[in-house]
């Protein structure tokens, strides 16, 4: 963990919102799937990897009163909170790899924008779908974005697993069923095209 945790330290450390590809000036797809689910705003709600995006300002802003945002980079969640302020006590902030992620609770809505594909060997991608098996509620929902089998072979100089549908739905068919799926095309800052696959799942 010691490597990706420094990895990812020195990223946020040196690096501006504008200089990284995943930057999003507003989320529009993880809050129109939200939004559609049309949840209570005191659902659990986390957003895995949510480093200091701006999800979590969009879920503040919609009157969500229950959010986490787990990051392995300390320095990103407190460039977060630093760009909130105030607000930011609203949220609750966990530093951790997500293969060693023991939620104390369980969660209605598991966001995940590419965090996953940076898992590459079994055993990883393993304790992640463990892990967001037992952190569900029944019948609660997960919205998960890789890069497709037409994006990247890299993200910030590490190696991806690339996914399709068909391997995304069999990778998570033991505890959730695939309500709708679809590719979308990401713009980066620096006006780069990444080719996402997405699935949003349920807790069967």
């Amino acid at each position: 963990m010691e490597n990706k945790k420094a990895h990812w330290e020195n990223v946020f450390a040196t690096k501006q919102p504008n200089e990284v590809s995943w930057t999003q000036d507003y989320p529009k797809t993880v809050m129109d799937y939200l939004e559609s689910l049309n949840l209570s705003k005191t659902a659990n709600i986390i957003d895995i990897g949510g480093g200091d995006s701006n999800l979590v300002d969009a879920l503040l802003e919609k009157g969500y009163q229950n959010i986490w945002v787990l990051d392995i980079s300390e320095f990103a969640l407190e460039r977060a909170k630093k760009r909130l302020g105030d607000k930011a006590d609203k949220v609750h902030w966990i530093v951790s790899d997500i293969t060693e992620f023991k939620p104390n609770v369980t969660f209605d809505f598991w966001h995940d924008r590419a965090v996953f594909h940076f898992l590459t060997d079994e055993g990883s991608i393993n304790k992640y779908v463990a892990i967001i098996g037992n952190a569900i509620n029944q019948n609660g929902n997960f919205l998960l974005g890789t890069f497709s089998e037409n994006g990247p072979l890299k993200c910030s100089g590490l190696e991806i697993k690339q996914y399709s549908e068909s391997t995304m739905k069999q990778t998570f068919n033991q505890s959730f069923q695939a309500v709708r799926c679809f590719t979308e095309n990401h713009t980066t800052p620096f006006d780069t095209t990444q080719n996402f696959q997405f699935c949003g799942f349920k807790k069967i």
